[in-house]
């Protein structure tokens, strides 16, 4: 399946020291996480919270590893904050991103999100409802409008549904690509999953808007459970509701095959969020590192 496909495979260092509920992971070094990265097979992370604020310390701290900076995660509160005080953060974000050397910005919408708040239920629902209009006006303008800021830099912003945002499902990124035009969109399989929507059928409607891919599984079985109990998303995370691709309930190999059909040019980046108490995050790197290698054949 190589053909058609121009693929870099990094993985989040999320899968050894989690970002939100940081006691998962904490004795891990990002010494040691960089490094399994590295002998698993990975030429490439993402931003976490462990990392050097500064770009070109990114950047330099990775080329010891022999690995590369995708992208970063960036908080937007567009519906909530005045712009100018968005456009402030967005901007020494982007620069951060860029003197690290990529080239690529990761966005998600946080106004009323709950993912890192434990005792907060998920919904199960689109978000469309938890902002009025004049509000979501502000934030699909926003998102355009921070897109034009990247591009000019020669980056793109990529969006991503995110489960506990107000952009979490197929009906919300609907949404969103048709009220936005220069905005990309972040494929993250395991969140889109989770949140009830299928990840081939995102892909089929918004294509070629992916500039971005996450390749996070889930454990079917522990998803029906935090919906039939109405868990918080940091619960579903220690319960194990995410792996690996190889380990779980999605077939990536249709997903591969539509990628590579549309000639996708990017980076895929594993990423797991597990407790790593549980589930060694060298051996599942491993693991999701095969299978793609086996699966679509990079």
């Amino acid at each position: 399946m190589q053909k058609g496909l121009e693929v870099e495979v990094g993985a989040q260092p999320i899968n050894w020291c989690n970002d939100d509920f940081r006691d998962l992971g904490a004795s891990i070094t990002l010494e040691q996480c960089l490094s399994e990265m590295r002998q698993a097979g990975y030429v490439g992370t993402e931003l976490g919270h462990r990392f050097p604020q500064e770009g070109g310390e990114v950047r330099r701290l990775l080329e010891q590893y022999g690995l590369r900076l995708a992208s970063g995660w960036h908080s937007t509160y567009l519906a909530s904050r005045p712009y100018p005080d968005e456009e402030k953060a967005f901007d020494a974000h982007l620069a951060r991103l860029k003197a690290a050397g990529s080239r690529v910005v990761i966005v998600a919408e946080c106004t009323h999100a709950i993912h890192s708040e434990g005792s907060k239920p998920l919904r199960f629902a689109s978000g469309l409802e938890l902002l009025d209009e004049s509000a979501w006006t502000r934030v699909y303008e926003g998102l355009d409008r921070l897109s034009e800021r990247a591009a000019a830099s020669g980056m793109k912003v990529a969006y991503h549904p995110h489960m506990g945002t107000v952009i979490q499902d197929s009906r919300d990124v609907d949404r969103l690509m048709e009220r936005t035009k220069v905005l990309s969109l972040l494929l993250d399989t395991g969140h889109l999953a989770f949140a009830g929507s299928d990840s081939l059928a995102v892909l089929r409607a918004h294509g070629k808007r992916v500039a971005h891919v996450h390749l996070k599984n889930i454990r079917p079985a522990v998803v029906a459970d935090v919906r039939a109990k109405g868990h918080s998303f940091e619960a579903a995370v220690r319960a194990g509701a995410f792996t690996v691709p190889g380990d779980g309930g999605i077939d990536y190999k249709p997903i591969f095959e539509h990628l590579a059909a549309l000639g996708y040019s990017g980076w895929w980046i594993v990423e797991a969020e597990q407790d790593p108490a549980k589930a060694n995050p060298l051996e599942y790197a491993l693991r999701g590192r095969r299978y793609i290698r086996e699966t679509a054949g990079v």
